[in-house]
């Protein structure tokens, strides 16, 4: 099936013209904001490997963005991230305008926010009004792509979760979950990469060597001082470096049960994070 690029509002019409494809509801769904890396088209070659249609969103959200040089110094080439798109398996690429996700004529209400994206003091803390803005977005995707599955990858964790909650919760499409794609010195992959010179590129990868030496721990506590050491010792500017549980995110006492560490730190400008499941020890 050949490729097709939506650009406007008659998304879910032009979807349903095609016959045998069911209007591509209960298919998979791989929300992204563009800039599409090496790390996004494995979320979409694991999507075509369920077997069903692909729809790839590009809209970069802001209603996301806290920070409005962030927002305006975000990539925006959507026929190079529709041709990588295609290139991994996806059947349909749409391109929205702010007018189409939130047009004038609709109220497009914000979910209440679950206690995930609310209490850890993660993200939530460090991006007020960061999570909100997700919400609204992804129900709204939601609504209008009607998809069975809907893929994000791991390295936004926090954000993984509230995912999970919302639709726990309001019910939605199955959400499957793909490991952080990384480099070849760890570091994860991320569109706000471009914007570190080679040698911070280089420097990042402490972010990855902080993860692996806390999963060598023996308590959080020890785990948490060693990733911020790590961080500090390579020049970085630690926003946190936690352990928490791997669903609620809340702080934890011992590697009993599935946990998280979790880093937010700040190289060059560019805001890096990242996580890695902790081995559980019974």
């Amino acid at each position: 099936m050949a490729l097709r690029l939506i650009y406007d509002d008659e998304f879910v019409a032009r979807l349903t013209e095609n016959a045998g494809l069911d209007a591509f509801s209960g298919g998979v769904f791989v929300p992204t904001m563009g800039g599409l890396h090496e790390g996004h088209l494995e979320l979409v070659r694991t999507a075509k490997s369920l077997g069903r249609p692909v729809v790839v969103s590009v809209f970069v959200n802001p209603d996301q963005f806290n920070n409005q040089e962030d927002f305006a110094g975000y990539p925006r080439r959507f026929e190079v991230d529709a041709g990588l798109a295609e290139s991994a398996g996806a059947d349909v690429v749409w391109g929205p305008t702010q007018q189409d996700i939130y047009p004038d004529e609709v109220d497009v209400p914000t979910p209440d926010l679950p206690m995930v994206a609310t209490n850890p003091g993660l993200e939530d803390a460090h991006r007020p009004g960061h999570f909100a803005g997700v919400a609204r977005v992804v129900q709204r995707l939601f609504d209008l792509v009607q998809p069975k599955v809907a893929v994000f990858g791991e390295k936004d964790w926090q954000q993984l979760q509230l995912v999970q909650a919302m639709v726990s919760r309001d019910g939605g499409p199955r959400i499957h979950a793909v490991p952080t794609s990384r480099e070849a010195n760890g570091l994860a992959r991320s569109s706000r990469n471009e914007r570190l010179s080679n040698a911070s590129r280089e420097k990042a990868r402490a972010v990855y060597l902080a993860l692996q030496a806390a999963a060598a721990a023996n308590h959080p506590s020890t785990a948490e001082k060693m990733m911020r050491d790590t961080l500090e010792s390579h020049g970085l500017e630690v926003e946190y470096a936690v352990v928490r549980s791997a669903a609620g995110l809340r702080p934890v006492n011992d590697f009993s049960r599935p946990s998280r560490a979790l880093v937010a730190a700040w190289l060059d400008g560019v805001r890096l994070i990242d996580n890695l499941p902790m081995p559980v020890w019974t």
